[in-house]
């Protein structure tokens, strides 16, 4: 009789339980296979492919000639050109200015240099004698005079300040790569592409200013008439601005889960 009520109990038990320690065993390796395995999947999903990492690596290399561009352009001097009429002075020399956003050169030039069919002195890449200061916009506040024209120092400096935050932004996103190509993960490509293009549109932003402090400067005084210019460095910062923008845009479609040019470019047999 208590033989039969201890087998009873001891069946109800093991029905509770729901399984046995064999049946628990195989759930937990299951559990443990399929955990395994969606970790895998993200993993896989995660890391880049060796033709993504070969368009990041063309992309990269569009953005660092921008950052060049903007670096040659923001360190010299060469943004614009000031010139009156070479025959101004009635001399045998002629005076031409040019500036940046830091310093500006006065240099003086031979008229018969000069190309006979230009009214204006100039250009500044001529050889001649040359005379450059530094602009006190940053120590002492002061105003530069050119040509008896004054300049608007708080123009200048918004422009200075404009060109130095889209290189700190170039430089942001160029780290923001760099980490996205030595982890192989494509996480980076998103802050990357909002820094280079919010440096493209600083950099256009800085050329607008600049330009507008050129016309204040021209109108400042009327004594002097002056024939102005945008000159190379200009020109390589605005080149700059297009190609970070255009960086950013390629860096965004890259960052997307399924890639328009995955469609149009070959897969590469190593990612499968």
């Amino acid at each position: 009789m208590w033989s039969n009520f201890f087998m009873q109990e001891e069946e109800g038990r093991i029905g509770s339980g729901g399984m046995g320690p064999s049946d628990a065993r195989t759930t937990t390796m299951a559990m443990l296979k399929g955990a395994r395995g969606a970790k895998r999947r993200a993993q896989a999903t995660s890391k880049m492919s060796d033709s993504q990492e070969g368009k990041i690596k063309l992309a990269f290399f569009v953005a660092i000639v921008g950052v060049t561009l903007t670096v040659l352009g923001v360190g010299t001097e060469f943004w614009v050109e000031l010139a009156p009429p070479k025959s101004f002075y009635n001399n045998q020399t002629c005076l031409t200015a040019h500036y940046g956003l830091w310093k500006s050169c006065m240099r003086t030039l031979w008229v018969s240099d000069i190309d006979p069919e230009r009214e204006s002195c100039g250009p500044a890449e001529l050889p001649g004698e040359s005379n450059c200061t530094y602009f006190k916009f940053f120590t002492s506040g002061e105003n530069a005079v050119i040509f008896k024209k004054t300049t608007t120092k708080n123009l200048n400096i918004t422009a200075a300040v404009f060109a130095l935050l889209s290189l700190f932004m170039m430089v942001t996103g160029s780290i923001c790569i760099s980490m996205s190509l030595s982890k192989g993960v494509p996480f980076f490509l998103k802050p990357a592409s909002f820094c280079f293009i919010v440096s493209g549109i600083l950099v256009f932003l800085t050329l607008i200013i600049f330009h507008q402090s050129v016309l204040s400067l021209v109108a400042s005084d009327h004594s002097v008439p002056l024939h102005h210019d945008l000159s190379w460095s200009a020109a390589c910062v605005g080149s700059a601005g297009a190609i970070v923008i255009l960086a950013g845009i390629i860096f965004v479609i890259l960052s997307l889960p399924h890639s328009p040019w995955e469609k149009c470019l070959p897969h590469n047999r190593s990612d499968t």
